[in-house]
């Protein structure tokens, strides 16, 4: 690879040496786009194959890939997994990761969001022709990673019903509402938070919050408050702090929690993913 100082970016060279990690849940659910990765993979460049069968095998391969450049088979978790190893080595700077998304529909929304082609061959010729450009993202100060977004508070993702399910609901939905006037409003559940962006007070634990949303871009971390009845406040810093009683959080779909403390550090232009060229 060589660097493009005009463009800020790397671009990625015919000759790289890659090293390719598949994820075992990618294996086992997927192994017909993993063939198709590997195949036009191995036809642009000089590869080795891992196939790790535990998470200790997968940061075993990670950490001797020597100048090999990494390239990643599997979803949003396996991607996540890769760059919280990388960080917690302190390695993320160095170079570029590559990544084609394999795993179910959910399961891939991140890798997407951030511009990752969806289809399995596009995908693998990205790692050959792509450009590796440089992002932004959150550390926390239990040394975690947000690479996406961010929301407070954090609860189960909603889980689609099936039809009959649904059709039972809906019947008694019609039933409830003979029986009695349906409630004119829904209940807004709010939360009771000190948020502080680089020191500055956004909204203290006496003032009742919906919640909160955070993404780091141009340096910064983006924070969107949401007060419970006022419009959202919006503010820009390079830290943020969340306190208050016991809250969860969503980061990159991942629930975590309960704390009741935690700063998140915007870091600019910390990691590098391959993404196709403009």
């Amino acid at each position: 690879m060589h660097k493009d100082a005009t463009r800020g970016r790397t671009e990625v060279s015919d000759h790289d040496q890659l090293l390719v990690i598949v994820d075992p849940v990618a294996r086992r659910s997927d192994g017909e786009s993993v063939r198709i990765a590997k195949d036009v993979l191995s036809a642009g460049a000089e590869t080795k194959i891992c196939l790790p069968d535990s998470p200790e095998e997968f940061s075993r391969a990670l950490a001797r890939r020597g100048s090999r450049r990494p390239v990643l088979l599997g979803d949003d978790r396996a991607l996540l997994r890769t760059v919280a190893l990388l960080h917690r080595e302190r390695e993320l700077a160095e170079g570029g990761l590559s990544l084609v998304p394999i795993g179910a529909p959910d399961a891939l929304e991140l890798a997407h969001a951030l511009g990752v082609p969806r289809s399995t061959p596009a995908a693998a010729r990205t790692v050959l022709e792509g450009t590796v450009r440089r992002l932004d993202l959150l550390v926390d100060d239990s040394d975690g990673v947000v690479l996406g977004d961010l929301r407070i508070p954090g609860g189960p993702a909603p889980k689609p019903a099936s039809a009959a399910p649904t059709v039972w609901g809906t019947c008694r939905s019609l039933v409830r509402t003979l029986v009695r006037p349906a409630p004119t409003a829904l209940a807004v559940r709010t939360h009771r938070l000190r948020v502080e962006a680089d020191g500055v007070l956004l909204a203290d634990v006496d003032t009742p919050l919906e919640g909160l949303t955070v993404r780091s871009a141009g340096g910064s971390a983006t924070v969107v408050v949401h007060p419970a009845a006022a419009p959202p406040r919006y503010a820009t810093a390079r830290t943020l702090t969340v306190s208050g009683p016991d809250f969860r959080y969503r980061a990159d779909g991942r629930v975590t929690g309960p704390v009741r403390r935690r700063t998140w550090t915007s870091r600019a232009n910390a990691w590098g993913l391959t993404l196709p060229r403009d």
